[in-house]
């Protein structure tokens, strides 16, 4: 997809109710008195008051927009120690005591996004550096597709890296052969390999296998039916599911008859049939990760026009950018606004929906039990998908990002003359 985009970013008290006294029964003054005091003190919070949270921030003011489609014009929620503990609107949730309190009047709140698709790099340093990047342009959760070596990739899923992205990985795809290109997938030419590929993967605890159907514009031989069914039937029996890399829709077709759960690009050759579309509409459950290839190219029409067919006939579709550039979830998600998604449709798509097809049901959406990752903007990404762009301020398991730090470093690290 098109990488150049240049983003902005700026940085009296109660009167003591006599209904339930008992039966009129008259009580010397004294205790009479004891108890007006003990009910005076109950009703001004001096009775069973509840015990400080100075671990718990306040948020409040701003409009939430949930991820799930739903939206809290003037909201508040709570945070502590890392997760949302209490969501809904102005007035219905009081402050913890101890407390810290942030307004954020005028200001809208989105999850942190989530890039089912990325490619990025294996060394420690270097993938560090990029989940941190990510986590700058508001991405809380990435998922790396297919070309990871190594055993740091499989170390990293399991860490938290301070002001860093939730990071996933497929660890090694598969494909046919394809001798000059990447050699980090394995290369399979027989169903017993694509077998034994699978079951690799499943050994490391890899829950997504990465699958490439591509001839690479008749450069290679790719992937067969009986291959590529093989790896989706030993995958499934394994509990894992299977991302295909495509181009035509005639693999489209093979690869939803034979179960595929999702397709990391659209149909890019031409317009879907109606044979394709009755595919689509009998396996709704199939992922679409679009990534389309920018606006501006000659080849967005056509993935533009099969995105909104599909995304007319229901299917569900999750955000995703290929290659490895953190502000490109920006430049994905606004495309998929030109192509005819709603800003509204686009916002989940790139967060709840990723979330669950990536198997995570604590991030993706802003609701009590959830991770706190979520991004504060300037303007309502409902009214423009550019206003995305226009961050405050991101959080990550509640932890405020330091985006001038991350910025600084970027800065540094930029080649001489770069804009």
């Amino acid at each position: 997809m098109t990488q150049g985009l240049s983003l902005l970013f700026p940085p009296g008290m109660e009167a003591i109710m006599h209904a339930n006294r008992p039966n009129h029964r008259t009580f010397p003054l004294p205790l009479l008195a004891l108890g007006v005091l003990v009910s005076t003190l109950a009703a001004c919070g001096g009775g069973d008051t509840a015990p400080p949270r100075p671990n718990a921030t306040h948020f409040e003011g701003a409009r939430i927009v949930l991820g799930d489609g739903s939206t809290i014009e003037t909201g508040v929620f709570i945070v502590e120690d890392g997760r949302f503990t209490d969501v809904g609107a102005v007035g219905e949730i009081a402050m913890p005591p101890g407390a810290t309190h942030v307004d954020l009047t005028g200001r809208t709140v989105i999850p942190a996004l989530v890039n089912t698709h990325v490619h990025l790099g294996v060394a420690r340093e270097e993938l560090t550096d990029q989940l941190e990047q990510y986590a700058y342009y508001g991405v809380g959760t990435v998922q790396s597709m297919g070309l990871d070596t190594g055993t740091v990739v499989l170390d990293m899923r399991g860490e938290s890296v301070p002001g860093g992205a939730r990071y996933l990985t497929a660890g090694r795809g598969i494909t046919a052969p394809e001798l000059g290109r990447s050699e980090a997938p394995h290369w399979v030419t027989s169903p017993e390999e694509a077998r034994a590929a699978v079951q690799e993967v499943s050994g490391q605890g890899i829950e997504l296998v990465k699958i490439w159907v591509d001839d690479r514009n008749g450069e290679y031989d790719k992937l067969t039916p009986e291959l590529y069914g093989a790896v989706i039937d030993e995958a499934h029996a394994n509990g894992q599911i299977v991302a295909a890399h495509i181009f035509s829709l005639e693999d489209a077709k093979g690869l939803l008859q034979a179960g595929v759960d999702a397709f990391a690009h659209s149909v890019r050759d031409i317009d879907i049939d109606e044979e394709g579309m009755a595919l689509f509409r009998e396996h709704p459950n199939v992922v679409l990760i679009p990534n389309l290839p920018g606006a501006d190219g000659d080849a967005f029409a056509v993935q533009a026009r099969n995105l909104a067919l599909l995304n007319g006939a229901g299917t569900t579709i999750a955000m995703g950018t290929d290659g490895g550039s953190p502000p490109a979830a920006h430049q994905e998600m606004a495309d998929m606004v030109t192509a005819g998604m709603s800003p509204a449709e686009v916002m989940v798509a790139s967060t709840s929906t990723g979330a669950a097809f990536l198997g995570l049901d604590d991030v993706g959406t802003i609701g009590a039990g959830n991770v706190a990752d979520f991004v504060v903007l300037e303007a309502n990404p409902l009214d423009d998908i550019a206003n995305t762009t226009r961050i405050v301020a991101v959080y990550l398991r509640g932890a405020e990002v330091d985006r001038a730090a991350i910025e600084a470093r970027m800065n540094a690290a930029a080649p001489a003359g770069a804009p």
